[in-house]
């Protein structure tokens, strides 16, 4: 960011581009709360780089990854009280976009803020999308960047069909996500943010493996 800006600064028209990208952040600013309007909670849409992007029905494999991982997420931080897990319908706010991710957690210093008439929530502790054709592009660059920008420390990419789990965690060297790792069937999964959280990649693509895992968190 500190480089982007020094670029900037070099050059002599640097006082008219930053108006003209205030200018054009101002009237986003517009639309985003026109979008906060216009949304209701009978769809999934997301307002990104001043677009508002409605998503249509997701197929079952990715409706059922997300189930099946958001179980054992959610069984896992409740068990052991270890804060809040959501699964979609939870609009996260960041600086300039409005996310709805598959799956949210938020620690307990985050969950602490979190009341029960909360609308829009601040960006969480870890982050789970499973892709799509239609979102793959968001899902790994413009959220990809965003999340690590807003603190987000760990961000898991669940491909459906090629039954994958991509881990990735916040670089502070970088300032970006760095790949833990491309897990796959017969492998296991553990997060780094959340320690004790060790899946089998399986888990969450089979209903059978999810229960045994499941019971395996309860413990």
């Amino acid at each position: 960011m500190t480089e982007l800006a020094a670029q900037l600064l070099e050059s002599p028209k640097a006082p008219q581009i930053i108006q003209q990208v205030q200018a054009i952040l101002n009237d986003e600013k517009n639309r985003r709360q026109a979008f906060y309007k216009w949304l209701n909670d009978d769809m999934k849409a997301e307002f990104i780089n001043g677009e508002i992007v409605v998503h249509s029905p997701a197929l079952h494999r990715h409706n059922s990854a997300v189930m099946l991982l958001g179980t054992l997420l959610n069984a896992f931080v409740s068990k052991r009280q270890l804060g809040i897990v959501l699964v979609e319908k939870a609009l996260v706010e960041l600086t300039r976009n409005s996310y709805e991710p598959d799956i949210c957690y938020f620690g307990p210093t985050k969950a602490a803020g979190i009341q029960p008439d909360l609308l829009y929530y601040p960006a969480p502790d870890l982050v789970v999308e499973v892709l799509s054709k239609s979102a793959q592009k968001n899902d790994r660059e413009i959220k990809f960047e965003d999340y690590a920008a807003h603190g987000v420390t760990e961000y898991w990419l669940v491909d459906p069909i090629r039954q994958t789990i991509e881990l990735f965690t916040f670089d502070s060297d970088t300032e970006a996500y760095a790949l833990i790792g491309l897990f796959r069937m017969g492998e296991t999964v553990s997060s780094l943010y959340l320690d004790g959280f060790t899946i089998p990649v399986k888990a969450v693509f089979d209903a059978t493996a999810n229960v045994t895992t499941l019971r395996t968190l309860l413990v």
